[in-house]
């Protein structure tokens, strides 16, 4: 299903973005924008998938990410990056450093320590200030990883 979004569902998204990530007017309104379901997926297209749907929640890809990272960052060590990479959530003990201000529920996204590459989307499932008081246990859920069918859309 293709759906070619109006003037209106783009003000709508732009709002939705801008609540959630704190970024205005992604999409101007003569932009070619369409939400397009793929294998239950729904993607915002705009020359390239930028952002999908997990329930109610929008979350940009990582493809997206790599050419403007908007997000607050997880740096995990290197030995995490293989299951991190590979859709497994994200535990304390794999963190090296956060941003501050990580709000639970937030998307952020998981890079590597060593060249800083996006590596999955996760949800925050503890604000910066729980994470830091925890030193074992998940403390992020992956949404989105390196090779996922969204990926390979």
């Amino acid at each position: 299903m293709k759906k070619q979004l109006s003037k209106r569902d783009i003000d709508e998204l732009n709002q939705q973005i801008e609540s959630q990530f704190g970024r205005a007017s992604f999409f101007g309104k003569k932009d070619n924008v369409m939400l397009i379901e793929k294998n239950s997926v729904k993607l915002i297209v705009k020359d390239q998938p930028l952002f999908f749907y997990v329930n109610d929640l929008l979350v940009p890809t990582l493809k997206f990410l790599l050419t403007d990272n908007f997000l607050k960052k997880v740096t995990v060590d290197m030995g995490a990056v293989k299951f991190v990479a590979n859709g497994a959530d994200v535990m304390r003990p794999g963190i090296t450093m956060f941003d501050e201000g990580i709000r639970k529920n937030e998307c952020v996204v998981v890079v590597d320590e060593t060249h800083n590459k996006p590596l999955a989307v996760a949800q925050a499932l503890f604000s910066a200030e729980e994470m830091r008081e925890k030193d074992s246990g998940k403390v992020l859920k992956t949404v989105h990883f390196v090779g996922d069918k969204i990926w390979l859309i």
